[in-house]
Parts: structure tokens; sequence; C-alpha cells
């Protein structure tokens, strides 16, 4: 049951967009936007790697909470072992904050 209504909500988000999605495109319309400012620099110029250390930042965010809610709700039943490998999941992505910290990633200018 779970699987067939998660097929209906894939293929409702795979068809809607074509059901609503502009036909008739014009040049204006086919042209790319970035926020509605003109480009500065040529798309195949340097990326700075800030942006994808922002990104690694979220993605090791969204780790933690997926492991730290479980255990939060079951934290007096692990007892001093969950507590201990809980210390040990966090100091292992402390690993991947340090090395945010150091490219400069956590600095906004």
């Amino acid at each position: 049951m779970v699987f067939a209504f998660a097929a209906a909500v894939a293929g409702a988000l795979i068809w809607i967009p074509h059901l609503i999605a502009p036909r008739r495109l014009t040049a204006v319309k086919a042209q790319p936007f970035e926020c509605g400012k003109d480009p500065i620099e040529v798309a195949e110029g340097r990326f700075a790697i800030k942006f994808s250390t922002i990104a690694i930042f979220f993605i090791l965010i969204d780790i933690e909470l997926i492991f730290i809610w479980p255990w939060a709700v079951l934290y007096r039943r692990l007892g001093w072992f969950g507590f201990a490998e809980m210390l040990v999941f966090l100091g292992i992505l402390m690993f991947g904050f340090l090395y945010i910290w150091r490219k400069g990633g956590l600095e906004w200018e």
C-alpha cells in the first residue's frame, strides 16, 4: 500500500509539470537567468570552493539530525553504551566540520 502511494506521488510529480508547463516558448522565455541579474563572468570560469563546503556543512547537519533524533528518543534504554557510541559518532562528524572551517567555508564576507 505504501509503495503504491509512493509510486502515485512520484508519477504525479512527473506528470503534473507537463500539464501546466508553458507550451509556446519564445526567445525571451528560453533565456537562462540567474536571480534576475545578468551574469558577470563566463560560465566556464572558476567556481568558488566555498559553495561546495557550505553544501557539505548542510549535509553533515542533516546526517547528525537523522541519527541523533532516534538516539534522543531512546537514550535512557541505551544507557552508557549508547552515550559512548553517540560521542564516537559526533567525534567523527567533527572532522567534517573541522575540514569546512579550515577551508574557510564558515567565513561570511
